[in-house]
């Protein structure tokens, strides 16, 4: 199992099968989308707006990793 968070995105993924397989997006409402892999097994669960659903502190004992933010252009 893989937790990721965007921090700029402000976007949670838990991704709970191998990555390499083709999956179909399942939306069950607004801010959670599940990706669906090979025999309908749910492989990824998506969560939009997370720190408004969840606090991340929560997740520990559990690892998570923190995408990096993309560089700002600077201004010329």
């Amino acid at each position: 199992m893989q937790i990721l968070y965007d921090v700029s995105k402000d976007l949670l993924y838990i991704r709970l099968d191998d990555p390499d397989q083709a999956i179909i997006n399942r939306r069950l409402s607004d801010d959670i989308v599940l990706d669906i892999g090979e025999g309908e097994r749910i492989v990824g669960i998506e969560i939009l707006d997370a720190s408004q659903h969840l606090n991340l502190g929560n997740l520990l004992p559990i690892k998570y990793q923190i995408a990096p933010r993309a560089p700002v252009p600077s201004a010329i």
